[in-house]
C-alpha cells in the first residue's frame, strides 16, 4: 500500500511477548485422521505399471543416446561434455540404473539391455557400435529373405507357365506324331497293295502265257461276216503254218481231235473249269487226258476246217458253254496283248 506502513490490522492479533520458540510441525499418519470412503489414497508401492512405463521410456532414451555416443566415440568423434555425469546420474537412480545395467530392480522382472534387443549374446557383448551394425545386417537379411521369397514366387510362376507350355507342346507333338503315323501306315498299306498286285500279276504272267510269240490279230471277238452263222466267237491270230501253239495255262487235255468247221482242235480244261479251244491246227502234239503245263506246245498253226488262211482260232469258255473275249480274258491274267 502507498505510504508508510502503519500498524498491522487488529485481526492479525498482537504479537505474543517473550522469546518462546515453536518447533516445526508436520502432519503424519498418527496426527491426520484417515479419510474414509472412495477418496482414500492408497499407499504408494514400487513396480506399478505407470512407474515401469515411465522408467522404460527414460531407459530407452538413455540407451539410444548411450549407443549413439558410443558409436560416435568409436568413430573418433569427441565425447559431448557432461555425458559422463549424466550417465552417473542415471545410474544413481535405483530402478533406472538397474535397467541400464541389466540387473533386476525391486518389484520388476529381469530386463535385457535395450541396446541388445533382437540381438544374440555375442552381438550384444560386441558393444553398441557392433550391435548397431548387427541390427543393420539383421534388417538387410530380412529384406533379402523377403526378396528371396518374392523371387521364389516368380520362379514358381515361371516354372508352372513353362510346365503348361511343355504340356501343350507335348500334346501338339503327340497329335502330329499320331497324324504322321497314320500317314505312314496309309502309305505302307498302299505300297503293300501295290506290291501285292505286282506279285499277283507276276504270278499270272508266270502261270499264263500267250499262245503265240509272233502273230497278227486278223479277226476280233464279236465280229460278223459271211463265214460265221452269227458272230465271231473267238480271236484269230494270223501266223505262218507250222508255228508252235503254246498252252495258255496248266490243265488237262479234254479233247484232241477233228472238229468239223474248227478243223483239228485241242481243248484244255483248267482247274476252275474254264475251257480253252485251240482250232484250225495243222497238227496236234497232245492226246486226250494228258496233263499239260503253261507254255507247253499243244499243236501247230494251220488252216484246217472252215478257214481262209493259216491262223489260230482261240476261244475261251469260262463255264464250258459261253464264249468270252479271249483278249480281255488274257489281259485279266496279267498278260499284255
Amino acid at each position: 500500500m502507498p505510504g508508510s506502513p502503519g500498524p498491522y490490522p487488529a485481526y492479525f492479533g498482537a504479537k505474543p511477548g517473550g522469546t518462546q520458540s515453536y518447533g516445526e510441525w508436520n502432519p503424519g499418519e498418527d496426527t491426520v485422521r484417515p479419510v474414509r470412503g472412495r477418496h482414500r489414497v492408497a499407499r504408494q508401492r514400487g513396480g506399478t505399471i505407470a512407474r515401469s512405463r515411465a522408467v522404460l521410456g527414460v531407459g530407452v532414451m538413455a540407451a539410444v543416446g548411450a549407443g549413439g555416443m558410443a558409436t560416435a566415440n568409436e568413430d573418433g568423434a569427441a565425447a559431448m561434455p557432461g555425458m559422463d555425469s549424466a550417465a552417473d546420474t542415471l545410474n544413481s537412480i535405483p530402478v533406472l540404473g538397474g535397467l541400464l545395467d541389466g540387473a533386476p530392480a525391486e518389484d520388476t522382472a529381469p530386463v535385457t539391455p535395450f541396446t541388445s534387443a533382437g540381438l544374440t549374446g555375442d552381438e550384444a557383448e560386441a558393444g553398441p557400435a557392433d550391435a548397431g551394425e548387427a541390427l543393420r545386417a539383421r534388417i538387410i537379411q530380412q529384406a533379402d529373405q523377403a526378396d528371396a521369397g518374392a523371387d521364389a514366387q516368380v520362379r514358381t510362376a515361371a516354372f508352372e507357365a513353362a510346365a503348361a507350355d511343355a504340356a501343350e507342346q507335348a500334346a501338339q507333338n503327340a497329335e502330329e506324331e499320331r497324324a504322321a503315323e497314320e500317314e505312314r501306315q496309309r502309305r505302307a498299306e498302299e505300297e503293300r497293295q501295290r506290291r501285292a498286285e505286282e506279285e499277283r500279276l507276276r504270278q499270272l504272267r508266270e502261270s499264263y502265257a500267250l499262245p503265240l510269240s509272233d502273230y497278227r490279230i486278223s479277226t476280233y471277238f464279236g465280229q460278223s461276216g459271211a463265214m460265221w452263222q452269227t458272230t465271231h466267237t473267238g480271236t484269230d491270230f494270223a501266223a505262218s503254218t507250222g508255228t508252235p501253239v503254246k498252252n495258255v495255262h496248266s490243265g488237262v487235255v479234254k479233247e484232241a481231235a477233228w472238229a468239223g468247221s474248227y478243223g483239228y482242235r485241242v481243248i484244255v480244261e483248267l482247274e476252275d473249269g474254264t475251257e480253252v479251244w485251240y482250232c484250225h491246227l495243222s497238227s496236234m502234239n497232245v492226246s486226250t487226258g494228258q496233263e499239260v503245263v503253261t507254255g507247253e506246245t499243244v499243236g501247230r498253226v494251220g488252216s484246217t476246217g472252215n478257214s481262209s488262211g493259216p491262223h489260230l482260232h482261240l476261244e475261251v469258255l469260262p463255264d464250258g458253254q459261253t464264249a468270252v473275249d479271249p483278249l480281255a480274258w488274257l489281259r485279266d491274267k496279267g498278260l499284255s496283248i
